[in-house]
């Protein structure tokens, strides 16, 4: 080890800038198990105290990135996650709108993690919903076949995060880390929706996905609405978002209506447990109208526009409004069930 770890410490306590590189290694060291508890949560505190920029952001994902355990996938691939951290506990509408978007032919790449209770992650729903979660390679790769999508379950394909995840329960805040695993598709995704629990991240994550050499993405922040943000797109008003393409970042404002959609209050997506978030998805499924179907269809309307499937949202809105009533989402889950049971 260099102990480059010692060197961003002392930096980060004086406020300094650091280099990729230097940030890089810092990572790299962190993540072997190579680095005492008590460094690695002086190099996380120091720099949520001095405020993560895209430069830590940039070299965390690389680092991830590289030490994850990959799978190759070709062509059009999204991802839909977000940071969380939102406060309160909601219903998974990324979750459900992957599957809708996949149902429209979209190849998904879903990746993420479980949560910590009350809260709902995507691995605790769809393992409610009948979805295997440790699989193989070869499982992941007959989901994508058979049902167009696949899930990458982060605890299996970050095994490195082993030697931060006692520190980082420890610390209890935020850092830096809850950022980076929304930036490291183990699939290498080429289309990304990426939520973020603040505004303040808009930028600087669309900028690393920039970076990242991404083919477009959309980073989005749902504004405040009942007391409540939400790290999608919102039903309830405007979502801020980052068009991300390699040619340059554009920041716009999307609305309900501009799906066709009518808006309701965030408080109607109010989630619960894995098993009350799963009937929701079977209800979403059968074609229940809900306020929560508005939000996976206005998400799924994004995901298609943003993979080129959809010419504009509101196209992209009926197209996922038909795979729903048609039961042709229903099937793509229960297809994503089948290979990985």
């Amino acid at each position: 080890m260099t102990d480059v770890i010692s060197t961003a410490i002392k930096a980060i306590a004086r406020k300094e800038s650091l280099s990729v590189e230097t940030l890089e290694g810092a990572f790299s060291e962190i993540l072997s198990g190579e680095v005492p508890p008590e460094r690695i949560g002086a190099f996380l505190m120091g720099l949520s105290v001095r405020g993560e920029t895209s430069t830590e952001l940039l070299a965390g994902a690389r680092i991830m990135r590289r030490t994850a355990k990959r799978i190759e996938l070709d062509g059009v691939v999204l991802d839909t996650c977000g940071t969380g951290g939102l406060g309160w506990t909601s219903l998974n509408t990324s979750t459900a709108s992957a599957i809708v978007t996949a149902a429209c032919g979209v190849t998904v790449a879903k990746h993420g993690n479980r949560s910590v209770p009350p809260k709902t992650g995507s691995a605790d729903v769809l393992e409610a919903l009948g979805v295997g979660l440790d699989i193989s390679e070869d499982q992941f790769l007959d989901a994508i076949k058979t049902a167009g999508i696949g899930f990458l379950f982060a605890r299996s394909h970050h095994s490195t995060m082993r030697h931060v995840a006692p520190v980082r329960a420890s610390l209890g805040i935020r850092t830096v880390f809850n950022l980076l695993g929304p930036l490291s598709n183990p699939a290498g995704a080429s289309h990304q929706i990426l939520g973020v629990y603040d505004p303040h991240w808009l930028r600087p994550m669309a900028e690393t996905l920039q970076a990242l050499e991404i083919e477009r993405a959309w980073v989005v922040h749902g504004k405040m609405n009942d007391g409540l943000a939400i790290d999608e797109l919102s039903i309830a008003g405007e979502t801020l978002v980052v068009d991300v393409t390699k040619n340059g970042l554009e920041e716009v404002v999307i609305h309900p209506s501009d799906a066709g959609l009518t808006t309701s209050p965030l408080s109607t997506l109010q989630g619960g447990t894995p098993d009350q978030n799963a009937k929701a998805i079977a209800d979403l499924f059968s074609d229940k109208a809900s306020p929560f179907r508005d939000a996976v269809v206005l998400n799924a309307a994004a995901g298609l526009h943003l993979t080129g499937k959809a010419t504009t949202l509101r196209d992209g809105a009926e197209m996922a409004s038909d795979a729903i009533a048609s039961g042709a989402a229903r099937e793509t889950l229960n297809k994503l069930k089948a290979a990985t049971s």
